[in-house]
C-alpha cells in the first residue's frame, strides 16, 4: 500500500474499510447494480482487482467520487450544513421574531396570533424579516461547524471505541459527537445571535446587522457579543444531541420496523422523505429539551446587564419551560425536518449516501468476528 493510501485510510474508521469479502461484495453490488441474491449467495471475489479505498458510488457525482471520511467528504458535509441551517433559519425569521418577543414581553405579546397582528400593525410586512442577515450569517457558520464536525467526531470516537463497541454503543457516539460539534458551532453563532435578538426585540435599536453590530459593540463591548454563550451552550448542546442522536435512531427504526424495503433498495427521493420525517420528529423533541435555555438566551441578549437569576425571577421556572413553547415546537419541528432534508439532498447531489439507517454492514461483520 502506498503512503497516500495509508494517509487516506487514517481518516476512516477501521470498520469502514476492512478489506473483507463482505465489504467488497457490497461495493461491487452498488457499482454494478447486481441482483439482491448476491448477498445471500456470495461468490468468491478477487480483492486484488478492487480498490480498497472506501468510495461511495452514486449515479450523480458532479465533483467526482468522494471517499468516505476524506477531506473532500468533510468539505461536502460542511457545505451541506451551511445550506441546511442558514437557509432554513432565515426562512422562519417571522416565527422566530414573534417567539423572541413573546419571551421578552409576554404582557404585550400574549399569543402567536396576537403577536403577528401587533408586529404587522406596528412594523408592516417588512418588519417580519428584521434580523434576517445576522440570522443567515450566524446559522450558516453554525451549520458548517455543526454538521462538519459531527461527521468528524462521529468517526473519531468510533475509531477510539473500536468496531465492536462502536456498533454496541452507537447512540453514545452520536451524543458525544454532536455535543463536541455544537460546542464549537456555538462560538461561531454567538455574536450574530446576540445582534439578532437585540435587533428583533428592541424596535429602533438598529435596522439590521450593518448598524446593529457596531452599535451593540459600543454599548456592550466586544466581549458582550459572547455574554449569552453559556446559555447558548445550555440551549444548543442538548438540542443538537437530541437532534442528531434521535434522528439517527428514528431513521434506523423507520427502516427496521415501518419500511419493508431495505434502505439501499429504496429510491433516493423516498430516502429524502424519510430524512424529513425523521428530522421533524427529532425537532419536536429538540424544542422541548432546549426551550428553557432558549428563554434565557432571549432574555439575556435583550436586557443590558441582566443575569440568569434575573431571568428566573422575572419569568419563573414554569415560564422558562412553557413560554413560547407551542410556537417553538412548530418552528423547530419544521426547521429540523427541512434541515435534514436539505442536508441529505446535498449529500445525494454530490454522490454521498443519506444519513441514518442500519449500522454499516462492514461494522456488523467486524463486530461478529
Amino acid at each position: 500500500m502506498s503512503f497516500s493510501d495509508k494517509s487516506r485510510h487514517s481518516l476512516i474508521p477501521n470498520y469502514l474499510y476492512t478489506p473483507s469479502s463482505t465489504t467488497s461484495l457490497l461495493m461491487a453490488k452498488a457499482t454494478t447494480h447486481s441482483s439482491p441474491s448476491l448477498l445471500s449467495s456470495p461468490s468468491p471475489v478477487n480483492n486484488n482487482n478492487i480498490n480498497t479505498g472506501f468510495v461511495v458510488p452514486a449515479p450523480s457525482e458532479p465533483f467526482g467520487k468522494i471517499e468516505m471520511y476524506s477531506p473532500r467528504f468533510y468539505a461536502a458535509c460542511t457545505a451541506g450544513g451551511i445550506l441546511s441551517c442558514g437557509l432554513t433559519h432565515m426562512t422562519v425569521t417571522p416565527l422566530d421574531l414573534v417567539k423572541c418577543n413573546m419571551q421578552i414581553d409576554p404582557v404585550k405579546y400574549k399569543s402567536i396570533s396576537s403577536g403577528f397582528g401587533i408586529l404587522l400593525k406596528e412594523q408592516g410586512l417588512r418588519g417580519f424579516f428584521r434580523g434576517w442577515v445576522p440570522t443567515l450569517l450566524g446559522y450558516s457558520a453554525q451549520g458548517a461547524c455543526k454538521f462538519g464536525f459531527y461527521e468528524f467526531f462521529k468517526k473519531y470516537y468510533s475509531d477510539i471505541a473500536g468496531p465492536e463497541y462502536a456498533t454496541k454503543y452507537k447512540t453514545l457516539i452520536y451524543l458525544a459527537g454532536s455535543a463536541s460539534a455544537e460546542l464549537i458551532a456555538d462560538v461561531a453563532l454567538c455574536p450574530m445571535e446576540a445582534v439578532k435578538v437585540r435587533v428583533q426585540t428592541q424596535p429602533g435599536f438598529a435596522r439590521g446587522l450593518g448598524d446593529g453590530l457596531p452599535k451593540f459593540v459600543r454599548s456592550e463591548g466586544t466581549l458582550g457579543l459572547y455574554k449569552g454563550l453559556v446559555p447558548l451552550w445550555g440551549r444548543q448542546i442538548p438540542y443538537t444531541m437530541m437532534k442528531f442522536a434521535s434522528f439517527e435512531t428514528i431513521v434506523e427504526m423507520f427502516y427496521k420496523y415501518a419500511i419493508p424495503t431495505p434502505k439501499n433498495e429504496c429510491s433516493k427521493s423516498f430516502q429524502l422523505g424519510v430524512s424529513f420525517a425523521g428530522g421533524y420528529v427529532a425537532g419536536v423533541l429538540c424544542a422541548i429539551v432546549s426551550h428553557p435555555a432558549d428563554n434565557l438566551v432571549s432574555f439575556l441578549n435583550n436586557a443590558k446587564g441582566a443575569s440568569v437569576g434575573d431571568a428566573v425571577k422575572k419569568l419563573g421556572v414554569w415560564g422558562l419551560f412553557t413560554r413560547g413553547l407551542p410556537l417553538r415546537i412548530v418552528m423547530i419541528g419544521t426547521l429540523t425536518g427541512a434541515q435534514w432534508g436539505i442536508y441529505d439532498a446535498f449529500k445525494v447531489f454530490v454522490g454521498l449516501p443519506t444519513t441514518g439507517g442500519a449500522a454499516p454492514p462492514a461494522a456488523i461483520e467486524a463486530a461478529k468476528s
